[in-house]
């Protein structure tokens, strides 16, 4: 079979390419580098589930790209400075306005939320990736701003402006460009175009930011645009290969990111998607939640703590977000979340047989397995009945992440029969570990839910002692055992195809 290629949908220029890195390697392994930024979290508060769905495909991406065989650099960036309320410039800035609301300072409550962010990330089992801070590159910002300042950028009293007909091609990422410019973007007075926006916004005068610097413009902060340009400059270079971020980003963020790449490089129109600053921009949908509980100012929104509080493990979500094409929208509901629980269950089953037969009862329960590349897989699976299913997944996988397919390839292999347990083993650990999933046990996926009444030692204890009175036929005493755990929250699961006797 020949190699697949890795083909990927690029926003720009809305069709599925095939994936050629910029960056072909270095002495002394020459292994082509793959280069990644993706649009990360104005810390100001916690991050709702929707917002974690893309950091679920950011990192799948990477997976898949390491699986693939290539040298992965990865940044997620941490906007901790210069966004407003809205994306467009106007109103207060997120940072300052949690820093005032909780009475701590903006350094604060940036550290603890980025703290937060990473945690879930974790959870989620996304790899680590470099988090630079905004704050950290505000000097090379400002470099950045009087580099283009002369051509591209007019100054107004509250603060230092880009023009968009400065440069070719504005808006062709959003494809949303009307004579008045970008809709979502209010008038500001003074502005040459509706769609210009803020390099550097200042202090108005009389106030005071806890977060403010000097600039040739005067004190103030810089955009909010600006830092993914500098920081994917500064660590990536241009043009690296691929900008990741939610699909609201590509509407005025990323447009705007591209106008001030193609200022910083002196670069062209945009039908060379390089000149861009980026080969390819991919963006993942929205999740979708119909009670209204996804936004932040819901209050209690949807976040990965409140599912874990319910009982939930991080890696359902996961497995519910990877059940979805990235590019597709997905509808979150408890049912949903409940359905790939149990899916999950299932897999954890398998794997872990898979997994005692191939390496016996020692062998680890929640470490990853190593990535696996295809090219290694590929000579390991030879059995009739596996190979197959190897090539159905790296099909999938590699055709813009269809990772719903790929799933269902997995659980093939997982389920197939009379096959050699080594290439059996192999093959699902090699599939398991693109997916960003691990091997799991029963214990793992018994989450505690927060007002849970009762411990597991307890609940076990109880059902041994219900086993012993149905073994001597004494269902009085069974059904009142049964009855006590189900006022507890403790449902028991008789004849549970699963085996899995319990859940809360």
């Amino acid at each position: 079979m020949t190699e697949t290629p890795l083909k990927l949908f690029n926003s720009l220029t809305r069709q599925l390419e095939e994936f050629q890195p910029i960056h072909a390697g270095e002495a002394p392994d020459f292994v082509a580098e793959a280069r990644v930024y993706s649009c990360g979290p104005t810390v100001y508060n916690y991050q709702h589930i929707g917002n974690m769905r893309a950091y679920v495909f950011a990192d799948t991406l990477g997976r898949v790209l390491q699986w693939k065989g290539y040298k992965l650099t990865h940044v997620i960036n941490i906007t901790d400075v210069g966004h407003l309320t809205s994306d467009a410039d106007e109103g207060e800035d997120k940072m300052e306005k949690m820093a005032a609301r909780e009475n701590k300072s903006a350094w604060d409550i940036a550290k603890f939320y980025q703290e937060d962010f990473e945690r879930d990330l974790a959870r989620l089992n996304v790899q680590p990736k470099q988090h630079p801070r905004a704050t950290e590159y505000v000097e090379a910002m400002i470099a950045w701003g009087q580099k283009i300042a002369d051509k591209h950028c007019y100054e107004l009293d509250s603060g230092l402006y880009f023009d968009v007909s400065t440069v070719d091609d504005y808006g062709r990422l959003a494809r949303a460009v009307t004579d008045e410019g970008e809709g979502r973007i209010d008038t500001v007075e003074g502005k040459r175009n509706a769609a210009d926006f803020a390099i550097w916004r200042k202090t108005p005068a009389g106030e005071t930011r806890q977060m403010e610097w000097d600039s040739p413009w005067g004190k103030g902060a810089p955009g909010w645009h600006l830092e993914c340009s500098v920081m994917g400059e500064a660590l990536l270079g241009f043009p690296f290969d691929i900008h990741t971020g939610g699909i609201d980003h590509r509407e005025i963020h990323h447009p705007n990111e591209i106008a001030q790449n193609q200022a910083y490089c002196c670069t062209n129109g945009l039908d060379d998607a390089r000149n861009s600053g980026a080969r390819i921009w991919m963006h993942n949908n929205f999740l979708v939640e119909r009670s209204g509980k996804m936004s932040k100012s819901a209050g209690e929104f949807l976040r990965l703590q409140l599912l874990v509080d319910k009982g939930y493990h991080p890696l359902a979500y996961r497995l519910m977000c990877l059940q979805a094409h990235y590019r597709s929208e997905l509808e979150f509901s408890w049912e949903g979340l409940q359905a790939a629980t149990t899916r999950l269950k299932r897999m954890v089953m398998g794997l872990r047989q898979t997994q005692e037969a191939r390496f016996g009862q020692a062998a680890g329960a929640t470490v990853p397995p190593p990535p696996t590349r295809i090219d290694a897989l590929r000579v390991k699976i030879t059995h009739p009945k596996l190979r197959p299913l190897l090539d159905k997944f790296e099909a999938a996988i590699l055709d813009d992440l269809n990772t719903s397919v790929a799933l269902t390839a997995l659980e093939e292999v997982i389920a197939t029969k009379k096959v050699p347990v080594d290439q059996k083993a192999d093959l699902a650990l090699g599939m398991l570990w693109p997916l960003g999933l691990m091997v799991l046990t029963r214990e793992d996926l018994r989450i505690r839910p927060a007002d849970a009444q009762i411990t597991e030692e307890e609940i076990d204890a109880e059902l041994l002692r219900r086993k012993e009175a149905r073994a001597a036929k004494d269902f009085a005493t069974s059904d009142a055992i049964r009855e006590s755990l189900a006022a507890k929250g403790v449902e028991v699961m008789d004849g549970d195809p699963l085996g899995w006797e319990w859940r809360l």
